[in-house]
């Protein structure tokens, strides 16, 4: 249970931080691309979306025996990433210096699916009685 509350709130507060900054960054983004962003509100709409799984994460890492339910699409979040990238590679409509960027959300991803395997499960008595609290 501390390894997944770790993990989790670790998480989130490194979302948090490497996000942040790219709200801040739509210009800067564009000029180093071969084509700058035409669609912001796709690139804000990411974001935004990114920004609230980083809060999940860490309500997850404040409980995460009653949450551990929470962890399954947690990883996929990480993992859909990691895949999304990787076809964008494989039909070469990206560099490979851009690939970079999924080694620490594939990492995260590993620790959010062994979060989950060591984190007991918990029956439904166990939650009512902690609602109760």
């Amino acid at each position: 249970m501390k390894f997944a509350r770790i993990v989790f709130v670790t998480a989130g507060a490194w979302g948090f931080l490497v996000l942040t900054p790219m709200f801040f960054l739509l210009e800067t983004i564009g000029r180093l691309r071969a084509a700058p962003i035409t669609h912001p509100e796709f690139f804000y709409g990411f974001l935004a979306v990114a920004m609230v799984w980083q809060s999940a994460f860490i309500v997850i890492g404040s409980d995460p025996v009653r949450l551990r339910t929470m962890m399954i699409p947690s990883a996929l979040e990480k993992f859909g990433y990691v895949l999304t990238m990787a076809v964008l590679f494989a039909q070469r409509r990206i560099a490979a210096l851009d690939t970079v960027v999924i080694a620490p959300d594939l990492l995260i991803g590993i620790l959010f699916v062994v979060a989950f395997v060591k984190t007991p499960r918990v029956n439904s008595s166990q939650v009512f009685e902690s609602l109760n609290r």
